[in-house]
């Protein structure tokens, strides 16, 4: 049976070129979520918000919407997944206020973290006594095509990253049970919107992972020109 498919951008601003497409009344995120059923909070990456906030937000969206909530830089790059476990514990205990509208967390890591397999396992094995929900990692060092098992083991998937970072992530990988693909914009990253005959890719590959039963997500993050917008709302269209 399929799943749902998750469409969305990374932050529901609404750019200008596509606003007429959203409702005039309501919040940015009510009127964001009218009309897609996903977002990834990058935001909490640069600064904690408190429960409420969160609860607030999954109050002001549909029951079938989902939230991605971005793993703190504090845990991931400046701490690099160690001596962590206060950070890690308040992160989980803040973002736990979206209740059931929490679909994924996202760990993204810098391109300098290598594979090490006991700061991953220790860490992994830390976030699942606290979160047993689906998570995805992004990792930029070539070394994590080694950390399969262990991912697997935990049931963390591997995000698919355009354009690519390292020579393995093109596509999902790690715990096959949630397939999730981050789209940064090609060729300028965070700028360049994806074309029709892409788009139309992308759309056969989310369908399949879904007829499949596993849990499809699909974030565009080419938000500095508002392309993202435009990208959801194409792919969203082409997936009904």
């Amino acid at each position: 049976m399929s799943l749902p498919i998750f469409i969305g951008c990374a932050g529901w601003s609404l750019a200008r070129e596509f606003v007429s497409t959203f409702p005039v009344e309501g919040t940015h995120l009510q009127r964001y979520a009218s009309q897609l059923n996903s977002v990834e909070i990058n935001s909490s990456f640069y600064r904690p918000h408190r429960r409420e906030t969160y609860a607030r937000w999954a109050d002001s969206v549909p029951d079938g919407f989902r939230f991605c909530v971005k793993v703190p830089k504090l845990i991931t790059h400046e701490r690099r997944l160690q001596d962590c476990g206060r950070e890690l514990d308040e992160f989980i205990s803040q973002c736990s206020g979206l209740n059931d509208r929490l679909g994924c967390l996202l760990v993204q890591l810098p391109p300098s973290l290598a594979f090490e397999y006991s700061v991953v396992e220790a860490f992994f094995s830390d976030l699942r006594r606290l979160y047993t929900g689906h998570v995805v990692v992004e990792p930029r060092h070539a070394s994590w095509l080694d950390a399969e098992p262990l991912l697997i083991h935990h049931r963390i998937a591997r995000a698919a990253v355009d354009p690519s970072r390292i020579s393995h992530d093109a596509q999902p990988a790690g715990w096959p049970g949630l397939k999730y693909w981050r789209l940064h914009g090609s060729p300028r990253t965070y700028f360049s919107p994806y074309e029709l005959p892409t788009l139309q890719r992308l759309a056969i590959e989310l369908e399949n992972a879904s007829a499949a039963g596993e849990t499809t997500w699909c974030i565009f993050d080419n938000t500095a020109s508002g392309a993202a917008l435009g990208n959801a709302l194409s792919l969203n269209t082409l997936l009904r």
